[in-house]
């Protein structure tokens, strides 16, 4: 199952397009929507990722089509995980866009253990969608950002319940 037209504009929206490298609030070089260049970057204590290079290839900017390709790729670890960790979404388009939104968003480890994905498979489907609120702090502080993206997810993942 893939992703509507309609969810990837809404991880856009939310995550940000940018076509130059950055550095995310992680200290990770990123482009696109919310891409890690090196994800063994990770792995760096924090305080040591500010000396980190740019990897080789990446210091330039990049069209839309291949920010597209990118997002299409990392998009495609999601949408795998959503299948296999929520069959429950699978034929249900709302629900699974909403769902690859939030993991895309927290990781396919925090779906996989969240009471979300519980209910979600369990179907009881209008109690899931109360889950997505609980997810809104970032470092122990509500953000208004993560309250209207997890607002607008919970609205998608209703419209495939009816």
């Amino acid at each position: 199952m893939k992703v509507s037209a309609a969810a990837i504009d809404m991880i856009k929206h939310h995550e940000g397009v940018r076509t130059k490298p950055y550095r995310c609030p992680a200290l990770l070089w990123t482009v696109g929507c919310g891409h890690v260049i090196d994800p063994t970057h990770a792995a760096v204590k924090y305080e040591e990722r500010k000396s980190l290079p740019i990897p080789a290839g990446w210091d330039r900017a990049f069209t839309m089509d291949e920010v597209d390709r990118i997002l299409s790729q990392d998009l495609g670890r999601f949408e795998r995980g959503v299948v296999r960790l929520c069959p429950a979404a699978v034929g249900r388009q709302g629900v699974f866009d909403s769902l690859v939104s939030f993991a895309f968003n927290v990781g396919l480890g925090n779906l996989q253990r969240s009471s979300l994905r519980m209910k979600t498979n369990r179907g009881d489907f209008e109690e899931a969608a109360e889950e997505f609120m609980k997810w809104t702090k970032a470092a122990g502080r509500v953000l208004p950002g993560l309250v209207k993206r997890r607002k607008d997810e919970q609205a998608l993942y209703l419209s495939g319940v009816a």
